[in-house]
């Protein structure tokens, strides 16, 4: 571990996802996040006596004996301290080149209305989504001003004095937590040389839905910002990672200049069988397995290239997920999934892939089944990984920007005039149409649709038929 530091600082505030950020810490070894080291009414956790032999009789007598004995602690430890923690130590903490700061930020709105709820409920931490206490509350203007500016008082005393000291401090969003890459990134800003392959599972975001659903009187906080939606408020909020640019899933055809840019759960098989009978090759025929460097010398190769991807309705897709990679599954990852959804989550779906007497009503159950899953583990509630086949396509979107935004943005429902045009496009007159889609499910999308599976879907893809204009599926 590189030594550039003695010590480190989280600063935060109450609701702006510390516990998570210190968890993720606490998984490298060698680094030690202890707490609220110095909350002026217990040290550590509301449950703990003393940190490294510093009780709270002697912290409140001499708060840097604990700065010394953090410091003197083996591998590199810290703490979170909060705008209303000890002041003695602050000036000493950020006038120290030695103590890493790192600056943890959260929409100062949405930190107040967890913080009610939080309040309201009495769970402050959340394990296990089974056990989430779920309340509304009630919006006070003066409050959450007095909040808003308390907040920006603290991040502006931060940031002069890291200024005038001539450091830097690494920030993370509250967005960022559920980042690995991030993660590992700040374990590298704290000179530690290890990695980690997945943030902490044991802690669940609380209450992940929009502040119009948390807030009773929530058409107040427009007013109470003179009408100025500065912290937009409307949004859905986002527990997704950021996912990469999945260059090795790209295909490209044999001879025209054509780069398809596959999202999980859509109608690859499709749009492949047009791509090789574009080129008269077949399916096997088309360029895969790219990296990003074969995938330069492919864009410098053809000069004149599209590329593009194909959306599908979020309930079509979501249904192909659950019966291609749930219902379908013999082996491999998804079948352990199947097993663990049953196992744990208690859903009604069959040990083995279907038989013949799996019917429509038994399939919708399921279904229903599945779409709660998926709402939990998109909002970071499971324990299972949010996995490419069910996240959002404005997700996996913004993973392609990364490397190959997409010339065109197809439509599954369009696919028949838009693919043709497309080859049209790079001197591809003679282009086929695409084949119908035979999903051959067990059981088809339409013996079980309703206004409830729409309900559902439309809630857990909100960003999706908002971003790409969907309507109801039928």
């Amino acid at each position: 571990m590189d030594q550039r530091f003695d010590y480190f600082v989280v600063f935060a505030e109450m609701r702006t996802g510390s516990n998570f950020l210190e968890a993720n810490i606490n998984e490298f070894d060698g680094l030690t996040c202890h707490g609220e080291a110095f909350n002026p009414h217990f040290i550590g956790y509301p449950n703990k006596d003393a940190i490294l032999g510093v009780s709270l009789e002697e912290r409140t007598a001499d708060p840097m004996q604990l700065i010394e004995a953090v410091k003197a602690d083996q591998g590199l430890s810290g703490f979170r301290y909060f705008h209303n923690h000890e002041p003695r130590v602050l000036d000493a903490i950020l006038n120290d080149p030695r103590c890493a700061k790192i600056v943890l930020t959260r929409n100062p709105l949405d930190s107040y209305v967890s913080w009610k709820i939080a309040k309201a409920t009495g769970q402050w931490k959340l394990t296990d989504v089974r056990r989430r206490k779920d309340s509304t509350v009630q919006f006070d203007g003066p409050e959450f001003k007095r909040h808003v500016e308390e907040l920006q008082a603290f991040q502006v005393q931060i940031m002069r004095g890291l200024q005038v000291s001539g450091q830097t401090a690494f920030y993370v969003a509250y967005e960022d937590l559920q980042d690995v890459e991030v993660m590992n990134g700040l374990a590298r800003f704290l000179g530690h040389d290890g990695a980690i392959e997945a943030v902490n599972k044991k802690l669940k975001p609380q209450n992940p839905a929009a502040l119009s659903e948390k807030v009773e009187n929530f058409d107040d906080i427009p007013r109470a910002l003179s009408e100025l939606d500065r912290f937009n408020l409307n949004r859905t909020p986002n527990f997704e990672p950021r996912r990469g640019a999945a260059v090795p899933s790209y295909v490209a055809c044999a001879v025209a200049p054509l780069l398809y840019l596959p999202i999980n759960s859509g109608p690859q098989a499709a749009v492949t069988r047009w791509m090789a009978s574009l080129d008269h090759v077949a399916a096997d025929g088309l360029i895969e397995n790219f990296s990003q460097k074969t995938l330069r010398q492919w864009k410098k190769a053809h000069r004149h290239h599209r590329s593009f991807t194909v959306v599908r309705h979020p309930v079509e897709r979501v249904h192909a997920a659950f019966c291609e990679r749930i219902l379908a599954a013999e082996d491999g990852v998804y079948k352990q999934i199947r097993n663990t959804l049953r196992r744990v989550y208690k859903m009604p779906i069959p040990k083995d892939p279907p038989k013949a007497d799996y019917g429509p009503e038994a399939h919708r159950e399921a279904f229903l089944a599945f779409l709660g899953f998926v709402k939990a583990n998109l909002l970071g509630q499971t324990s299972l990984r949010q996995d490419g086949h069910w996240v959002s396509q404005a997700v996996a979107m913004k993973g392609f920007a990364n490397l190959a935004l997409p010339d065109m943005i197809v439509r599954e429902t369009e696919m028949e005039s838009y693919l043709p045009a497309l080859a049209m496009q790079v001197g591809r007159m003679d282009a086929p149409d695409p084949e119908p889609v035979d999903p051959g499910h067990p059981v088809a999308l339409s013996a079980i649709y309703d206004d409830e599976i729409e309900t559902l879907v439309r809630d857990i893809y909100k960003r999706d038929y908002i971003t790409f204009g969907f309507d109801n599926w039928q």
